[in-house]
């Protein structure tokens, strides 16, 4: 069954992490993902929140999978910005590789933080972030 990022936002967030769990790497994606914030809670403001943080500042992230880069599209402008080093990885998540986001050597503003992603549905990514070592949120790009 295909989903969407509209299928994802009417999970829990224990439905997000058993889908996450048993979801494979998937492929390095390349190009633009359309990104949307999963917040690890189930009040109903959830989605509205996602859409505010969407509206103004996160917009999802462009993948230069030859080079091994990408960047986030942030702000009503869809700028680029903020770069991450992408390559396949242990997940911290649970067992297995993911394709991990690193911006500790590559963003001042970043650096702190670690995405790893895992392909849900063909063409849909659901991904987990880490300030340090703490999970924060959850979200999805849909290329």
């Amino acid at each position: 069954m295909t989903m969407t990022t509209a299928d994802l936002q009417k999970l829990s967030p224990a439905e997000l992490d058993q889908l996450y769990q048993r979801s494979p790497m998937g492929d390095i994606p390349n190009g633009e993902g359309k990104g949307t914030v999963l917040f690890l809670t189930s009040l109903p403001t959830g989605n509205i929140c996602s859409g505010l943080v969407k509206l103004l500042a996160w917009q999802g992230k462009v993948f230069y999978r030859d080079q091994g880069f990408l960047l986030n599209r942030v702000s009503l402008f869809s700028i680029q910005m903020i770069k991450a080093k992408v390559d396949p990885g242990e997940s911290w998540f649970t067992q297995g590789e993911a394709t991990i986001l690193d911006y500790s050597k590559t963003s001042f503003v970043a650096q702190k933080i670690r995405d790893e992603i895992r392909e849900v549905s063909p063409g849909l990514y659901l991904g987990q972030t880490y300030w340090d070592t703490t999970r924060v949120l959850c979200f999805s790009l849909e290329f």
